[in-house]
């Protein structure tokens, strides 16, 4: 360009800025652009405020007259423009005039060199114009001298140094500076809004660091500078995302209902702000800034932003990250499995989303697995803890030695580890822990700011091998570890709770050891100070209330203190009461304090067995699938024996209606669980049909979501776990529904004894008590009260030698010939007769003055239910030598039952009738490697369906048909079935014996998932159909039962293994009895089999040997 310049003017526009990056912590933060025009003269463009890290559009064009005495030529002076944030220059670069103009009237881009890895780059449009006036006096520095622009500037630099150097004064300042300048703005002035902004800024800054109290205003100012910012606006979003920010501040510090309808418009906002160009970007940068919150309202919001960023954005781990971070804050905080379970799910899909080599796979790994361990100690379910273990061991492998993060890996798999030792007491858990944790504590160094946490951990550890090897040594290093931990955190830290009442438990276990009072002193100081810090329902007072019971109890040990001992029961009492701990840790509380009580004779002894049987129900009933729920039942130390030991205590106390109770809510639950969604509702029906109509619906859906919570897929199943949990609870509501109408109270409550006693309406039911405290049985009568039968010379120990004696006696007879005296069984079966079964045939005879051949129930407990009570037998002859004394079953008709509640059920399924149909289903050769061949099943089937009357419309299945197909198929169309096969109990999962089929077995899970109403009678001719689980004897777990349960309301079963060649005998002669008087047209009643299985075992006396005599049993009405 080489005309002349004089008397002209440069236009000079600024569009926009790109890259301007600054940090966060300086937004927002003023932003203009310097054009040095020479030595002497220097253009500002007006003050910009900066809201976030990307971007800011000026849409400002300044028009300044520049006065030349001379021409411009080429190589005339050269320019600089600079662009600044407050005090500090983000880019400078040298040009001049000419390159400038020579853009003509197009936009044109400039790029300063890189800041923190980005370009900043200017948008500009130059050009030379005319002009009318002359206003040379005008210069340049005039605009700097600008009050709105001096005071902008330097309110912003008061603030930076506030926001670095935390003096309240400085802050002062600059809101000072920032009113100053808003005062100067009127409502009409371009940078009213900017004005408002800054000075809201300033004081929700102040508000969030607690150097001031006003929320109120500032959310005033941020709304006041939204108005004036409609949507098209460019400082639109920013502005919704200042008077979110402020919203939100104000509800997590000030949670009043006023503010919260206030608080959830901020979705709208976000939603308005992703609706823009880059709006997405925008939302989930901006509320990266926002207050961590793990309030209901707080999580919401980051719902909204999360659901704004789909799934595959780029952006999403970010929301998603803070989402499941709020929600794992908020259940540490209030112990909601509904939060972990969505935290975990998130977690889950970061994991997915981050597949080998990427470069945050091992953050996310370590988030999961906390969480999976979370879980774990909340529900204990196996599959979480493995898993868990599983994701440390990888992210350890990407932490190699040098890593800056090995030490938090090695610590996390060091602590999975510990608690996997734990449960299944594998010392080599226990060593590589603490192996483990000596190594990270290594990676800690004093100044490290994680130190505290490692200390603690190698110090649970270290604790956890004391308790083990009552090695002193590790004792004395876990309590200076715990101390150097708390030293080394601060008074507010969150999680200084955790190892105040960590160090409790080890001056405890100290104080066992020496008995120094100081130790067990501190100890209860240091769980009250822990208590102090915690919140009433958080989910940790749980622990301080645990180590404190422990303090009181030790301490009352030593000092006999009955005071100490009330402490430690009521502390018992909180910590299994504490509504936000999981079921587990509350379960092993309160078995802990039944255990203490009955050692220290205190009186809440029925109490804490009433609280364990409660939450033993309310975990189980949380496991999706039956094979689940044994898992869980097994699960603890000591709650094999809770029902009977509670019923012990109940008889103790002279209160046997409560034992009643007790024995039957503790015992069967895993059949008192599965009926509960069978339970008939015609009764509801009468009372109000839509809240019958909805829970039959509600328990459709929970059984068809039964056993679906399995499988390798764990996200999958994790979805179907808590899908069972929501059928659950919206089960569980419906029922508090119905409970609330008329009649009703009760409705699937624990029965009472009124209730119970309905099982003893055509005779009395002995319920007999294996208890290590006492043992004994309890005779229901068909009428008034319970009565009391001490077995005084005999224990648990002697139960269990008997159980184990019969064992070997009836394996020592496969090898005896069918005529040889059986000497030890009869010896076991006197010593039945003689210590268990006399003396409550005498309470039958001389106080119930029960009539010979009535029928009894019999429903052993424990060590009682694997002895054959009903052969009970006295072995000698009468005094006068008139002949035998009569054995039990010369007496009456025994009949077994698994639980009282079941032959109620059963007896109210008798009131509907059908016509009778009657299967016999045989297989005798089963595919090859199956089972040996069974030569007689083929003759016994055929004889049966002879002995069965014509009008049963019997039907046989047999050979390549008897499958499991169609067995199942069989019992579902039939209302009598006799079954002549292999049955296997399989001792390590119950659930899996089986019958044996031509093609698959046929399970005790197959036949549960039937249900079968109208079924009546089965006759199990198979080997070990009656045998219970030896882990839990109470759970009746066997083939029999599980028939029962499906429907079947008369079952004969058998104890051991039959011998099919003379099983026949006991057949033929049954069903003879069975049938024999039947007269035409009369119906076949399934309550006369107890009294025909009386009569057949007695009529083969000659022909049968006396253990395939006892084999079989009759169990149901």
């Amino acid at each position: 360009m080489s005309c002349s310049l004089e008397g002209q003017s440069i236009r000079l526009e600024l569009i926009s800025g790109k890259n301007l990056k600054i940090p966060s912590w300086r937004v927002p933060a003023a932003i203009y652009i310097s054009v040095n025009v020479d030595s002497r003269r220097r253009w500002k463009s007006p003050t910009r405020v900066l809201s976030s890290d990307k971007s800011v559009a000026w849409g400002d064009t300044v028009i300044r007259r520049v006065t030349l005495n001379y021409q411009w030529r080429s190589g005339r002076p050269s320019s600089s423009i600079e662009c600044w944030a407050m005090e500090n220059s983000l880019g400078k670069l040298e040009t001049s005039w000419d390159e400038l103009l020579d853009h003509g009237d197009e936009p044109f881009d400039i790029s300063f060199p890189p800041v923190r890895g980005v370009h900043p780059s200017l948008m500009l449009k130059a050009a030379v114009v005319h002009t009318c006036d002359n206003q040379d006096n005008v210069l340049l520095d005039s605009i700097i001298e600008c009050e709105i622009a001096r005071d902008t500037d330097a309110g912003h630099a008061r603030f930076a140094q506030y926001v670095t150097s935390k003096t309240v004064s400085h802050l002062n300042d600059a809101i000072e500076l920032f009113q100053l300048v808003l005062d100067q703005c009127p409502v009409d002035h371009p940078d009213h809004a900017a004005a408002l902004t800054n000075l809201a800024w300033a004081r929700l800054k102040g508000y969030i660091r607690k150097d001031l109290h006003d929320i109120d205003s500032s959310t005033s100012l941020f709304r006041e500078a939204l108005a004036l910012r409609p949507l098209g606006h460019p400082d639109h979003p920013s502005s919704l995302y200042h008077l979110t920010s402020a919203l939100t501040w104000r509800y997590i510090k000030k949670p009043a209902a006023v503010y919260i309808h206030e608080f959830r418009t901020t979705g709208t906002y976000l939603r308005s702000i992703a609706a823009g160009a880059n709006g997405v970007d925008y939302v989930i940068r901006a509320c990266n800034n926002l207050p961590t919150d793990a309030s209901d309202e707080g999580i919401h919001l980051r719902r909204i932003v999360l659901d704004i960023c789909p799934l595959g954005h780029q952006h999403r781990p970010e929301p998603s990250t803070s989402l499941h971070g709020q929600l794992e804050a908020r259940f540490d905080r209030h112990g909601t499995i509904d939060d972990l379970d969505e935290c975990i799910q998130h977690r889950r899909e970061a994991v997915s989303l981050c597949p080998e080599g990427h470069s945050d796979r091992d953050t996310y790994l370590n988030n999961l697995a906390l969480s999976l361990c979370s879980r774990f100690n909340h529900q204990r379910k196996s599959h979480d803890l493995n898993e868990a273990i599983s994701l440390y061991e990888e992210a350890l492998r990407l932490h190699p030695v040098g890593h800056k993060y090995r030490d938090f890996s090695l610590d996390n798999l060091g602590g999975a580890l510990l608690t996997r030792f734990n449960q299944r007491s594998d010392v080599d858990d226990l060593y590589r822990s603490i192996n483990l944790r000596r190594e990270a504590l290594t990676l800690c160094p004093p100044e490290n700011p994680s130190r505290d946490i490692t200390l603690n951990n190698l110090a649970s550890a270290l604790k956890t091998r004391y308790d083990k090897s009552d090695a002193s040594e590790d004792l004395d290093e876990a309590i200076d570890l715990y101390r150097e931990s708390l030293r080394l955190k601060r008074h507010d830290d969150p999680e200084r709770h955790v190892t105040l009442h960590n160090l409790s438990s080890v001056l405890c276990s100290r104080f066992k050891q020496t008995q120094k009072n100081e130790d067990v002193e501190e100890a209860i100081r240091l769980c009250h100070e822990s208590l102090e810090a915690l919140p009433s329902l958080h989910p940790s007072r749980y622990y301080s209330y645990m180590w404190l019971q422990e303090a009181y109890l030790s301490r009352y040990r030593v000092q006999r203190k009955s005071a100490d001992l009330s402490l430690a029961v009521e502390n018992f009492r909180l910590a299994s009461r504490h509504p936000t701990q999981g079921f587990p840790g509350r379960i092993m509380e309160a078995i802990e304090w039944a255990r203490q009580a009955e050692v220290h004779q205190h009186e809440s002894a029925l109490e804490a067995y009433q609280v364990c049987l409660e939450l033993f129900d309310n975990h189980v009933m949380t496991r999706s699938s039956i094979i689940s729920r044994r898992e869980a039942a097994t699960a603890f130390r000591g709650a094999q024996s809770l029902p009977v030991d509670a019923a012990s205590c109940a008889t103790r106390n002279n209160d046997l209606q409560r034992a009643v109770e007790l024995a039957e809510q503790g015992r069967g639950q895993q059949w008192s669980l599965a009926s509960r969604i069978r339970t008939p509702l015609d009764d509801i029906k009468s009372a109000s049909i839509p809240l019958a109509d909805k829970l039959s619906e509600i328990s459709k859906h929970l059984s068809n979501a039964q056993g679906t919570a399995g499988g390798a897929d764990r996200a999958a199943a994790d979805r179907a776990a808590v899908r069972y949990r929501k059928l659950t609870e919206q089960w569980e509501a419906a029922v508090a529904e119905i409970r609330n109408l008329k009649g009703f109270s009760r409705f699937l409550l624990p029965p009472s004894y009124e209730d119970l006693q309905a099982a003893a309406r055509y005779g009395p039911v002995i319920v007999l008590i294996a208890s290590q405290y006492s043992c004994g049985a309890i005779i229901v009568p068909t009428s008034g009260g319970p009565h009391h039968v001490p077995l005084s010379s005999i224990t648990l120990t002697d139960l269990n030698n008997l159980k184990d004696r019969f064992a070997r006696a009836i394996r020592h007879t496969s090898i005896m010939g069918p005529k040889e005296l059986r000497n030890d069984i009869i010896v076991l079966l006197r010593t039945v007769w003689d210590e268990i079964m006399l003396p409550i045939v005498n309470v039958l005879e001389h106080v119930l003055k029960l009539k010979h051949r009535s029928r009894i129930w019999l429903c052993p407990t424990a060590a009682f239910t694997s002895i054959p009570l009903h052969a009970a037998h006295p072995f000698q002859k009468k005094a006068d030598c008139s002949g035998n004394e009569p054995c039990l079953e010369d007496l009456y008709i025994c009949s077994y039952t698994p639980t009282l509640s079941a032959l109620v059920r059963s007896r109210q399924m008798m009131k509907k009738h059908v016509p009778p149909s009657f299967v016999a289903i045989g297989q005798g050769q089963p595919a090859a490697g199956k089972s040996k061949a069974l030569l007689a099943v083929d003759s016994e089937v055929e004889l049966v369906r002879k002995l069965v009357p014509a009008t049963a419309n019997s039907t046989i299945i047999s050979g390549d048909a008897a499958t499991r197909a169609g067995a199942l198929e069989a019992l579902e169309q039939n209302t009598w079935v006799h079954l002549a096969c292999h049955g296997k109990q399989d001792p390590t999962q119950p659930y899996n014996s089986h019958f044996v089929m031509r093609d698959q077995p046929l399970t005790l899970l197959d036949i549960m998932e039937k249900d079968i109403p109208h079924a009546e009678f089965a006759f199990l001719s198979a080997c070990h159909t009656a045998v219970g689980d030896e882990k839990t004897p109470d759970e009746v777990i066997h083939l029999a039962a599980g028939l029962q349960f499906s429907g079947f309301k008369s079952v004969i079963g058998t104890l051991w293994e039959v011998d099919d060649a003379v099983a026949k005998h006991v057949v033929e002669a049954f069903y003879k009895n069975m049938f024999e008087d039947l007269k035409d047209g009369e119906v076949m009643s399934c309550t006369r089999a107890a009294w025909a299985l009386n009569r057949a075992t007695r009529s083969v006396k000659t022909k049968v040997p006396l253990e395939q005599r006892m084999v079989f049993i009759h169990i149901g009405v």
